[in-house]
């Protein structure tokens, strides 16, 4: 499949990239998949070639395509020998090509960067807002009348049958109760993590809280804080949750996640939401008298939020310690948390009075829509052309090495880095 014969100045054709076979085969090349007719047409058709059934054909048909994918899976990392047969000259150039590349990437860097710090400057333009916000819910302060005059106004825009409220009503401070565990229960993902015993806890929840890490930390990144109220589960005041990225940008030109940092909750006695106890009989094997044991096990709870998955040891990774199926259910988990975080940062903190009415629940049940569209195309161009019709801001590194399986190393988020998206 590959050609090691050197090329000549003057014959020079164009090239085939490295990692890929001299002469692709179709499916590579992004055409229609072959035909048992493609693949035989040189030999004359049976008598009875016209009564093959089509499941026998289609049967045939995905044979020869699952030969074609591991024969290109097989050539991934592997150099095509083109690049290598250049001239010495040419090699050169290509070299010299890489090295305006390094200069491409150092601008993007810096492009990145500073699109991070313009949104740390509309966070800071936005605090008063949200400092306001905090004091409507908790009832502190006193909504003032063109606020909700305001308010009403979106809802006629997005309901033209809504219906204003008395204009004579009395106006007093009035705390909106489980304000945050209600929007928290109308995210999708979030939803799917909070039990009812969190729920007890979650009523606590005062307020959610985006900053960025300071520009001189070794990392950039952000945090999310959850502020509670006294409460008879733990002793914190505050749950952080920081997510770092990587120093430099990666392939796409994004940040890449590297890792995530939870608090240490300070559990109350027998009130630890992430495990479950229960009493168990151990009988003396010598004297044959019995005691009751009390046991802990790990349980579901949106409070395992605070402890995120850690990302394998490199070294693991190179030599190949960890299994297959581990590997993917821990890039998984790794995904669902990096989604988790983005999606706080960019829609639960800033939309909180939509995921707390319900308005959110369209639009995310759009995205949700769209994605079981996704899963009904071809699985092999959904994830060929997965990276190249993502507009994420933000990229999960796949921790395999070698040709990756599945989505493990799928970006997250929503955001067109062009946009720049401020908070």
């Amino acid at each position: 499949m590959s050609s090691n014969v050197p090329i000549a100045h003057g014959d020079i054709t164009a090239p085939t990239p490295q990692n890929t076979p001299l002469t692709q085969a179709p499916i590579a090349a992004g055409l229609s998949r072959p035909t048992v007719p493609d693949i035989s047409e040189d030999k004359e058709p049976a008598e009875d070639e016209d009564d093959e059934s089509p499941n026998v054909a289609s049967g045939v048909q995905a044979a020869m395509l699952g030969l074609v994918q591991g024969r290109l899976n097989d050539l991934v990392g592997k150099s095509s020998g083109y690049i290598e047969s250049l001239p010495l000259e040419v090699k050169k150039s290509v070299e010299a090509l890489k090295g305006v590349q390094v200069k491409q990437n150092e601008l993007q860097n810096q492009y990145k960067r500073e699109c991070l710090e313009l949104e740390k400057k509309y966070l800071e333009l936005q605090k008063p807002l949200y400092e306001r916000r905090t004091a409507i819910i908790s009832g502190s302060a006193q909504a003032t009348a063109e606020e909700i005059e305001a308010g009403e106004q979106a809802s006629i825009k997005d309901d033209p049958d809504y219906t204003p409220l008395p204009k004579d009503a009395a106006v007093t401070p009035s705390a909106i109760p489980e304000f945050w565990l209600t929007a928290l229960r109308n995210h999708l993902g979030l939803a799917e993590l909070i039990t009812e015993r969190d729920a007890a806890a979650l009523k606590h929840l005062t307020d959610v809280r985006l900053s960025y890490l300071p520009s001189d930390s070794p990392k950039p990144g952000f945090k999310i804080s959850f502020i509670f109220s006294p409460n008879d589960f733990f002793e914190n005041e505050v749950l952080d949750k920081t997510y770092l990225y990587q120093e430099e940008v990666g392939y796409s030109g994004d940040f890449v996640y590297d890792r995530a940092i939870g608090t240490d909750i300070k559990w109350k006695e027998d009130k630890d939401l992430t495990k479950e106890f229960e009493i168990k009989k151990q009988r003396n094997k010598n004297t044959n008298r019995t005691r009751l044991v009390r046991k802990a096990r790990p349980t579901e709870s949106f409070f395992n939020f605070f402890s995120p998955p850690v990302p394998p040891p490199e070294d693991a990774l190179e030599n190949d310690e960890i299994d297959e199926e581990d590997l993917e259910e821990l890039e998984e988990k790794l995904e669902m948390d990096y989604q988790i975080g983005e999606d706080l940062k960019e829609k639960v903190i800033p939309r909180a009075i939509d995921y707390f009415t319900g308005k959110s629940l369209e639009y995310d049940m759009m995205d949700e829509d769209d994605d079981e569209f996704d899963d009904l195309d071809d699985e092999d161009d959904e994830d060929r052309f997965e990276d190249e019709d993502s507009d994420s801001e933000v990229e999960v590194p796949s921790r395999r090495r070698g040709p990756p399986k599945g989505r493990g190393g799928a970006p997250t988020g929503a955001v067109n880095p062009e946009e720049c998206k401020q908070q």
